[in-house]
């Protein structure tokens, strides 16, 4: 009895269940698969990749999905992770909308919906979230209890001592220090919560740029400019949940920002953040508007790169631009040590590599070691993926799981 223990290592349960999870994942990576080919990138002999295979189907992890073609002799039989043996859920929070989307176990969304928000009176955070959530279960023709965990992802983070939102008074509604017992008594299945920029770290972990990487610092400028820490594969959230709030950071060029929690911003984000591209662009003598600030900070960056060494002034934009964010890339550089910095969000994108290889002359002239920079490359809802992603990595944990 002792053999059939589950959790004891080596014996035939536990070995079997670390076979099962080798040909899951293999089946997630490379799609449908025969079992001859199951068998040789795992190892198995043909007989024990039909065990395994019998087992899996048993269970409702694997189907059969056709046949292959295409090759002389008789085609063999194509098996498939089963799409439907779980499903998970991701929301993106901002101020002004909130966008929930399904996924089955293998990571294709189901269904998507986007619940605008701004200015809802009577609403409470709870019924934004339940509205969204049950919008994009509908979409994907189920019901609340099909779904087996929800990532939701917010500006800031909720302290893990009090349970309050911290870094994000911008949010309204999302204060509450009961909001996170409430959604817990409202929705049937577990519920974690993220910092939006660590999730687009996770997508880019999982599906980007930063894919194969242990050690890196993603850098997020949008609305806001912010930071993920990933050290040893794993997020690095700090004591109060707010471990990358770079916008914070003093930083030389800007007058220090005192009660930054108040104000919502601190030095970094004075520097390099949206609002301050219009404001570098008037000083340089180029007639813009100020607000919004991300569409126009986009619209200007777009511009700077399209005339860049052809426009002098925006040529010149671009390039203090580029300098700014080195400057407090210097000091992260400084602390963390990176091989790999991420650069993401709306005001990136439109610079493309002209503003990367910008920010990356500037920062071997400002940091100690020189990291490598990479663009982002989930350009697709990055904050919603990387919900969906980290859902994914738990559900598939339990529900491929067969020692039990």
């Amino acid at each position: 009895m002792a053999g059939n223990t589950p959790g004891v290592p080596g014996t035939p349960r536990v070995l079997r269940a670390m076979n099962d999870r080798a040909a899951l994942d293999l089946l997630l990576e490379h799609g449908p698969l025969t079992r001859t080919r199951i068998g040789k990138l795992t190892g198995l002999s043909k007989p024990t990749a039909s065990q395994l295979l019998a087992r899996l189907e048993a269970a409702g992890l694997v189907v059969a999905s056709g046949t292959s073609g295409g090759r002389p002799g008789p085609s063999a039989q194509l098996y498939e992770v089963n799409a439907r043996a779980a499903y998970v859920a991701g929301l993106d929070v901002t101020a002004h909308r909130i966008v929930a989307a399904v996924a089955d176990v293998t990571g294709r969304t189901a269904g998507e919906y986007e619940l605008p928000t701004p200015g809802r009176r009577g609403d409470t955070a709870v019924r934004q979230v339940t509205e969204a959530l049950d919008g994009a279960v509908k979409a994907a023709g189920l019901t609340r209890p099909d779904v087996h965990r929800v990532v939701i992802g917010t500006p800031g983070a909720f302290d893990p001592g009090t349970g309050r939102l911290r870094y994000a008074s911008h949010l309204p509604g999302w204060h509450s220090p009961t909001l996170l017992e409430e959604l817990a008594a409202c929705l049937p299945m577990p519920v974690e919560y993220e910092n939006d920029v660590n999730l687009v770290a996770v997508a880019e972990q999982v599906l980007g740029a930063a894919r194969g990487h242990e050690d890196f610092v993603l850098l997020w400028n949008e609305g806001g400019l912010g930071a993920a820490l990933v050290i040893n594969g794993r997020l690095h959230r700090g004591f109060t949940g707010g471990a990358g709030e770079v916008g914070f950071l003093p930083v030389p060029g800007t007058p220090l920002v005192r009660q930054v929690v108040k104000a919502n911003a601190g030095g970094f984000q004075e520097l390099a953040g949206a609002q301050a591209v219009p404001r570098l662009a008037t000083a340089l003598g180029i007639d813009t508007p100020h607000q919004p600030y991300a569409e126009v900070a986009a619209g200007l960056l777009t511009r700077a790169t399209a005339a860049y060494q052809r426009d002098p002034a925006l040529t010149e934009l671009l390039r203090q631009y580029a300098q700014r964010l080195a400057t407090g890339l210097a000091s992260v550089t400084a602390v963390l040590d990176p091989g790999l910095i991420v650069l993401s969000g709306g005001l990136v994108s439109p610079g493309g590599d002209l503003l990367l290889s910008l920010v990356q002359a500037e920062l071997a002239e400002l940091a100690a070691s020189r990291p490598r920079l990479a663009l982002g490359l989930i350009d697709d809802r990055p904050v919603l993926r990387g919900a969906l992603e980290r859902a994914l990595a738990d559900t598939r944990d339990e529900v491929f799981d067969t020692s039990r």
